[in-house]
């Protein structure tokens, strides 16, 4: 493990996950390295940089087995806090920076495949989750959609399958076409988008059908980036579950999918953001390896 955490992100040996046959694992470990780092032309001060990238100690059946956040800068404050969520929050201070700032990641993984435990779904949850937000407001024809969907699927599962395959149909993967801040309904105009519209435009339909549905940031082992699906919280025996759901690959989540975190938008999960003072734009730039270490076959 000591290795797995400080070793060179080059030299760690991963698995190939093209060749698993996931309905045969019984246990998993990843590995994962992120770095971010901001350039700027010149002095800044009081940056404040926000970050959610190391998920909860538990989620469903993943648990963290370790993690190591690092920051260049030396005089770092950094602050660590739970959301509303559950989400594992990271606030870091800097009062002053000559030129470039970069926050390292490396985070160690397990999935327990046999002892199949769901995500926790809260009864506050339910409520913050079925609410409409501006990037997942219905107009017109996300609206008439979750009423025709809602009328052919009365089953809450049926019901989100459908819609994220409806979802998956009605647009196409393309760099450029939309931002960070694009909605659902500007998304779905468009017709082209990343993982965040899809996911967007089918919390957008589930909440108008009346189905409760989170956003989920996270990982899928080969991208290149951060990725996002949908949970749906549906009825079952003795509470809730949380069923994930990816319409950007129009497929259940396989354990190919790491979570980081959930909420009502990518607003309320976005990896980095922040503030800082200064005359200029800085710019950004990041990088990632992940894999898996261990696998065991049932």
């Amino acid at each position: 493990m000591h290795d797995l955490m400080t070793g060179a992100a080059s030299q760690i040996n991963l698995l190939d996950h093209h060749t698993v046959e996931w309905s045969q694992v019984r246990e998993t470990r990843y590995w994962m390295y992120q770095r971010f780092e901001y350039h700027y032309p010149g002095a800044i001060r009081e940056l404040r940089q926000r970050l959610m990238v190391i998920p909860p100690e538990h989620y469903g059946d993943q648990r963290v087995c370790a993690y190591d956040l690092r920051v260049s800068a030396p005089d770092a404050v950094t602050h660590a806090d739970t959301d509303l969520f559950g989400n594992r929050v990271f606030t870091i201070a800097i009062p002053q920076l000559d030129g470039n700032v970069a926050f390292e990641m490396r985070l160690v993984v397990e999935r327990d495949m046999v002892n199949r435990v769901w995500p926790q779904v809260h009864a506050a949850d339910l409520v913050r989750c079925l609410a409409p937000t501006p990037l997942t407001r219905a107009d017109g024809r996300i609206a008439d959609t979750a009423r025709q969907l809602a009328h052919r699927h009365t089953d809450p599962e049926d019901l989100a399958d459908a819609i994220s395959t409806w979802v998956h149909g009605a647009m196409r993967y393309a760099h450029g076409a939309t931002m960070v801040d694009t909605s659902a309904a500007e998304a779905l105009a468009i017709g082209w988008g990343l993982c965040q519209d899809y996911a967007h435009i089918m919390l957008a339909i589930c909440r108008s059908a009346g189905l409760s549905a989170r956003y989920v940031s996270g990982h899928m082992l080969g991208e290149g980036g951060s990725h996002a699906w949908v949970e749906a919280l549906v009825a079952g025996p003795g509470g809730y579950r949380a069923l994930a759901f990816d319409p950007t690959n129009h497929r259940r989540i396989t354990p190919a999918y790491i979570t980081v975190a959930t909420g009502r938008d990518y607003r309320d999960v976005a990896p980095t953001s922040g503030t800082y003072r200064a005359p200029y734009q800085g710019h950004f730039s990041a990088s990632k390896r992940a894999g898996l270490t261990h696998l065991a076959y049932r």
